[in-house]
């Protein structure tokens, strides 16, 4: 079952999807999808539209509650994007989602799973993290200041245009993260780090020096000839699945 919901963080209004198993439901474990940064032509409108159907599957086959909420600008959620902000988000579907004693795991794609690992390493409800083509570096991920901000304007996630921020502004908020400084907070939490081998816009490579800023305290997975976009790919979702299976 998927529950639609709408979630106030600060002045943005997020659109929040929870999925539940009733066939085979297991108590006190969650997982939080966390969509990335869109960078091409009119991307903010679709760049979470596989998740709510993916939480739904992980739900049904793992017997997790799985929720995915579309962040400031993206989707059907209002607001502006900044990483301060979309941090701030991901704290407040933490906070909704969270009950009790149960333990809560994160899996994010792209740039969402650098926000995954660096809310993680400050926040121990946190019990494992999952990021699939996700940039260990984030200054050349992001490229010139410039650039980077016109990105972000084509891809739509702008909600109000005065609230975005300055170039210089906003690439110092993004690159202000330090993947590799959070990875190597958290073992002996769980950590999984899957990457497509034919990903040009974040090279494999980024996997591996995550792996080694954990100390090799992580499961790493190549997907041999897969590209960026892993949300769809069954070999992902047979990863993540068995990740989570062996996270009971």
């Amino acid at each position: 079952m998927l529950a639609h919901e709408q979630l106030r963080s600060g002045t943005s209004v997020l659109d929040l999807r929870i999925a539940t198993s009733s066939a085979r439901p297991v108590a006190n474990h969650v997982l939080v999808l966390v969509h990335g940064l869109p960078r091409a032509m009119g991307m903010g409108r679709q760049a979470a539209g596989l998740l709510p159907e993916l939480a739904e599957h992980l739900s049904n086959e793992s017997g997790w509650l799985v929720a995915t909420g579309t962040l400031s600008g993206v989707g059907g959620s209002t607001g502006t994007f900044s990483a301060t902000q979309w941090r701030k988000d991901l704290q407040q579907i933490l906070t909704r989602v969270e009950r009790g004693d149960q333990r809560i795991s994160l899996a994010g794609f792209g740039f969402g799973g650098v926000l995954a690992l660096s809310i993680a390493a400050g926040d121990d409800r946190v019990r494992g993290v999952a990021t699939f083509a996700s940039p260990a570096h984030l200054e050349p991920w992001c490229g010139p200041a410039d650039d980077f901000r016109r990105s972000v304007q084509v891809a739509g996630v702008v909600g109000d245009e005065k609230e975005l921020l300055a170039a210089e502004e906003l690439r110092e908020d993004v690159i202000a993260i330090d993947p590799l400084g959070a990875i190597a907070t958290l073992p002996p939490r769980r950590l999984l780090i899957g990457h497509g081998t034919d990903d040009i816009e974040v090279p494999a490579s980024d996997a591996r020096d995550l792996l080694a800023a954990a100390e090799g305290r992580a499961e790493l997975r190549l997907i041999q000839g897969a590209g960026h976009q892993l949300r769809a790919d069954p070999r992902m979702v047979a990863t993540l699945l068995g990740w989570l299976d062996r996270h009971r």
